[in-house]
């Protein structure tokens, strides 16, 4: 019986990401025979393909765990997470959860939020341009209005709260700072944006990311003020605020109260 297009095609791609799997009727060679062998180099050049597409995604992922963990953890993944695009960026989002799943892995509990900041640093290199206010915008708004203002915020920020130390681990694993001893017992949040043409990414202070999130979500400066202050009792306003602006990623200032 002639099968339908859409059916061979999932048999296709479901025999490339099953080493296991049987060829599928329709692969044939030159001849019209069966290709096994030719399927087999196939499958394998598209499994690589994917986790070398992992591996450049999570640099200091795979510098943590070493090349062969690391290459035998990405294989797993790519066998169940094919890619659902054409285009490429944006495969691998998942991994972070897949990571804080695979028990092998769980002897180092701050892996997964080392595998998000490198997704969210990848998500900021490639998001919109846009350009940073000047250090003193805000000296120009008057006292009054300053609990009013609204931040108009980088489209590149990302913020990744970890009860672990992952700036530094990940600093650690991407450049040539070196390696010293790490208390694990201190989180650190990222704050990570582009606001030129490199990726920065910063510790975030206390209650911050409850903050910039309010921020980020269109509160007033007053508002996410408030939030800090429940996150974290050692939130500090006029701390939070130089981070934003130091780290370019204010981009509007407006009143609510004038809007209003």
């Amino acid at each position: 019986m002639l099968r339908s297009l859409s059916d061979v095609q999932a048999e296709f791609a479901a025999a490339l990401r099953d080493p296991a799997a049987a060829v599928p009727p329709e692969v044939v060679g030159p001849d019209g025979g069966p290709a096994p062998k030719r399927f087999e180099v196939y499958r394998n050049n598209v499994l690589s393909a994917l986790g070398n597409a992992i591996a450049g995604a999570f640099p200091a992922v795979e510098k943590l765990v070493g090349e062969t963990f690391f290459r035998a953890m990405a294989r797993l993944y790519v066998v169940d997470n094919p890619p659902t695009s054409a285009v490429m960026l944006d495969y691998g989002n998942s991994f972070p959860e897949f990571i804080a799943r695979f028990e092998s892995a769980a002897s180092l509990p701050y892996l997964p939020d080392v595998a998000r900041l490198e997704v969210a640093w990848r998500e900021s290199y490639h998001a919109a341009e846009a350009v940073p206010l000047p250090a003193d915008a805000l000296s120009a708004v008057p006292q009054i209005d300053l609990p009013d203002l609204i931040f108009g915020l980088h489209p590149s920020l990302r913020l990744i709260a970890s009860r672990y130390p992952i700036v530094t681990i990940w600093r650690m694993n991407v450049s040539d700072e070196p390696i010293r001893p790490v208390d694990f017992s201190v989180g650190e949040d990222a704050l990570i944006v582009r606001p030129d043409a490199e990726v920065e990414v910063r510790v975030v202070p206390p209650g911050g990311v409850a903050f910039v999130t309010a921020l980020m979500a269109g509160e007033t400066l007053a508002v996410a003020a408030a939030a800090g202050q429940a996150a974290d009792a050692a939130f500090d306003l006029a701390g939070n605020i130089a981070g934003v602006v130091g780290s370019g990623a204010l981009v509007e200032l407006r009143c609510s109260a004038t809007e209003a």
